[in-house]
């Protein structure tokens, strides 16, 4: 199964660990990146995000954003990241069409998952995450819209 991936991809964000959003944000903020409307909390993941933007493409493409990561507690996902790596880059996010398809052909082709199931994401989005061992060890995760 070596087919290729037929739907659209998209860099959507870099997902930064941080232990203070107001600290994390002053570099961004200064580099000229447009602070998103408001922090959001995603129970299920344990975690407060912000988001930064770049600016529009010259083909009004989608801007690639930066989100700040808070844990809410020490044993979330990104609380036990930063205390086992330290704050700093803890994912890279594309943005995909059709989520689920995409999950499909990824396992249909060997690739261990994280969420074999999409869940839901900040910024009114679906999300499903793989495993670091398939991805030369880097966190991916992908992302659809939901709006």
């Amino acid at each position: 199964m070596n087919e290729e991936y037929s739907g659209n991809i998209y860099l959507d964000h870099i997902g930064i660990a941080c232990e203070d959003l107001e600290a994390a944000s002053r570099f961004w903020r200064l580099l000229g990146l447009t602070q998103g409307e408001g922090d959001e909390v995603v129970e299920s993941q344990g975690v407060e995000t912000r988001f930064f933007s770049t600016s529009h493409t010259s083909t009004g493409e989608r801007e690639v954003r930066v989100e700040l990561l808070r844990p809410t507690s020490p044993d979330t996902p990104i609380g036990k990241f930063i205390s086992t790596r330290g704050v700093g880059v803890q994912q890279i996010c594309f943005r995909v069409d059709d989520l689920e398809a995409v999950l499909v052909y990824l396992k249909n082709n060997e690739v261990r998952l994280i969420n074999e199931h999409p869940t839901t994401g900040s910024d009114n989005s679906l999300i499903a995450f793989v495993h670091p061992e398939s991805t030369g060890g880097v966190l991916v995760e992908l992302t659809q819209r939901l709006g």
